[in-house]
This record gives structure tokens, sequence and C-alpha cells, in this order.
């Protein structure tokens, strides 16, 4: 899809059009995980607490420039040169990973699988929607899946979004596949 765009825009540009991503495949009896980017994937195990997949890479690289964009007028011509350095790390080595113009970040992806069998479940969230736990700090990850199991996503990004309106913090993309009933899911014949 990228070509198609080479002629008419940037698609390298720094600031271009990107993506995370977080995808889970079932198979043969597996559950494999790839997170790119700044969603979060947690695997609700049957035994012990869930297993929080991420990507940090994009955090702890824009933590090193938060100090410089809080010094300047935000808006500002200084601020947007910051922002630029920061989004110059996109799909760089040593920096962080989306999905954009460079099929090579598919190999810098965090990766991982583990048996369905272990699996009570799993929830794949924007970084918006996981804002609950790693900004707000409103529950931690076993209370985001018990509140989901008892009262699912739309709770958790009505929560989210008070929590946004209570602090004055713009709205972020909030999205949330709650993913239950695995071991059905093992069972099917389409391959799902």
């Amino acid at each position: 899809m990228t070509d198609v765009h080479r002629g008419t825009c940037d698609v390298a540009n720094p600031i271009s059009p990107s993506a995370t991503v977080a995808i889970l495949r079932l198979s043969d009896g597996l559950i494999e995980h790839l997170v790119l980017g700044d969603s979060v994937l947690v695997l609700d195990k049957a035994d012990g607490g869930p297993l929080v997949v991420s990507d940090p890479r994009e955090v702890i690289i824009s933590r090193s420039y938060q100090s410089a964009l809080k010094s300047v007028a935000k808006g500002s011509d200084e601020y947007h040169r910051i922002l630029r350095d920061l989004r110059a790390n996109r799909n760089q080595p040593g920096g962080f990973w989306v999905a954009k113009d460079d099929p090579r970040a598919a190999d810098q992806a965090i990766t991982g699988s583990c048996p369905v069998s272990e699996l009570t479940g799993a929830v794949l969230l924007s970084n918006g929607a996981s804002r609950i736990v790693d900004r707000f700090q409103l529950a931690d990850w076993p209370g985001v899946m018990a509140l989901l199991a008892s009262r699912g996503p739309v709770e958790i990004i009505h929560r989210v979004r008070q929590a946004e309106a209570r602090r004055s913090v713009a709205a972020d993309d909030a999205t949330i596949a709650h993913c239950t009933e695995l071991d059905e899911a093992l069972g099917r014949s389409d391959g799902v």
C-alpha cells in the first residue's frame, strides 16, 4: 500500500502516517502474539497473574524529550523541531518501531507464544485504552481483566474518558479487543 503513495507523498518523512500493531494468532494449540509500537496485549493466564506484553521503546525514547518539550511554548517552531527530532527515531536502529513505510519493522516486533490451554482469555488495547493502568493508575492488570469479565470493554473506556476529563488530558484513541473462549476457537474447523 505504501508504494501507491510514494509518487504523491513523502512516505519516508518521520511524521508521515504510521500505526501501532497488536496481533493474536491461534495456530496448532498456541496463541502467538506480536506487538509493535505502543499497543498493549494482556494474556490472562489460568495459573498466576496476567502476562502483559508491550513494546516500551517509544516510551523510553520519548522520556528523554519531555523536559525539552516542556521548556518551550507548545506549538512554537522550537516545539515542532523537538517533535521532529523525536519522530526521527521511528524505524531506526536504537529507536522505536511502528508499521510505516519500512517492512523491516516487522522484524523488530515483540513476539512470543504460549499454549492456549494455559489461557482463560486475552485482550488487545490501544495506548489510549491502556491508560487505565499505565497513565491514570485506576486499576492494575488483574483488575482490568476482572472488570472486562464483569462489565466489558465499554466500562474500561468509560473510566479512561472520565479520567481524561477530570485531568484535562486530551482524549486518545481507546480501542479494546477482548478475546474469550479461546479453547472453543481451538476446536473450530476454519482455523480461527
